[in-house]
């Protein structure tokens, strides 16, 4: 049952499942794995773990096949990381663009437990020519049948790794998420965790790893999840990866009202790719400026950041409230939306309308004897 402390999620498709978390309840550094957001592009496998096997091939010395009980035999490692659909805010986009209407609520942050992907290719042998790594998942189906766009028939879920990625300390391969196996709509049995990206790098329900010696350019890179880079002249595709500098107000809500000369407190969460959240800032509509958050948490690689702001309005009025988020790679986040990130990386500053009134008058009772 929802409860105030704990709203009912979002649901943003039925079939498959597409699930948003609603951003306004934030409350922990951790997202509870029954409130964090679900993306899929096709049904969720149903996978009995006992016939479950992980397949690693390509340019490898020795192909090799492997159970989920070797892989949890295997040393582990835990990772706290944020990860945010590459869609996420996409109803924000003006005019509105094709997809799924994520507002502010396709991210979460969790802790994954698994084995570094690193450890799984050592066991392989990566050949020198290796240039990426394809992780595909159990998932397929058919895209945009009878479009420009539709696929070549059934596909899997595949997303490529340039070889550097795969390699990090911030890319495992998980099985356990806020310390209880996968659930299935989260990828159970293993799922990819790729700290700093999109989500559509973490492939879920991993059946095979295939090292190439090529750039990857399948559906899933070159039909979808690109943005365009015009660094050479000509705009050209560029496959999604990192996530781009963001900061967002959870509470007050859009339209909220608050109280004249009354303490409130601005919250939200803010979080970018590769580079940690340096700084937070929120500006109040007020004349005063931007001005510096603060910083919640001990500061973690990969993972998000909370943050908080102490704000006393004192003349009733309507203000528009917005926060951004500078990383320690120097990105601040942007004041308008891009025009060469199709429908994704929506990252721009969203404000919040707020609404002051006076504080609410008491009255004595007079009595008349």
């Amino acid at each position: 049952m929802p409860t105030p402390q704990q709203p009912s999620l979002i649901v943003r498709q039925k079939s498959p499942p597409n699930i948003e978390f609603p951003f306004a309840s934030l409350s922990d550094w951790l997202i509870p794995t029954e409130q964090f957001f679900v993306r899929n592009h096709f049904p969720s496998p149903d996978i009995d773990a006992r016939d479950w096997r992980l397949r690693v091939g390509g340019a490898v010395e020795r192909p090799i096949e492997l159970d989920l009980d070797s892989i949890k035999a295997m040393r582990s490692t835990t990772l706290s990381a944020v990860v945010e659909c590459a869609g996420n805010g996409r109803v924000y986009y003006e005019p509105p663009k094709e997809g799924l209407q994520w507002q502010n609520g396709a991210v979460g942050n969790a802790a994954w437990t698994g084995v570094l992907l690193r450890e799984i290719l050592e066991m392989a042998g990566v050949k020198p020519t290796a240039c990426e790594v394809l992780l595909a998942g159990a998932d397929s189906g058919v895209v945009d049948t009878n479009k420009k766009t539709a696929s070549p028939g059934p596909i899997a879920f595949a997303r490529s790794l340039p070889l550097e990625k795969a390699i990090a300390d911030s890319t495992i391969l998980a099985y356990s998420m806020n310390e209880a196996p996968l659930t299935r709509d989260h990828g159970y049995p293993l799922r990819a965790v790729v700290g700093g990206w999109f989500g559509m790098a973490w492939v879920k329900w991993i059946t095979d790893i295939t090292v190439v010696e090529q750039p990857f350019l399948g559906y899933w890179q070159a039909r979808d999840y690109f943005r365009w880079e015009r660094n050479l002249g000509e705009p050209r595709l560029v496959p999604l990866a990192e996530m781009e500098v963001k900061a967002q107000i959870a509470r007050p809500v859009q339209g909220a009202q608050l109280i004249a000369g009354q303490p409130y407190r601005i919250f939200g969460a803010a979080w970018s790719g590769e580079a940690p959240i340096r700084q937070v800032q929120v500006c109040t509509g007020d004349g005063r400026g931007w001005r510096e958050g603060r910083l919640l948490e001990t500061e973690r690689p990969f993972a998000w950041r909370l943050w908080e702001y102490m704000w006393t309005p004192e003349e009733v009025g309507r203000y528009t409230l917005r926060c951004r988020a500078v990383d320690g790679a120097g990105s601040v986040q942007p004041e308008l939306q891009r025009s060469d990130c199709e429908s994704y990386a929506a990252n721009w500053i969203i404000p919040v309308e707020v609404t002051v009134v006076p504080e609410p008058q008491t009255y004595q009772e007079e009595f008349v004897i």
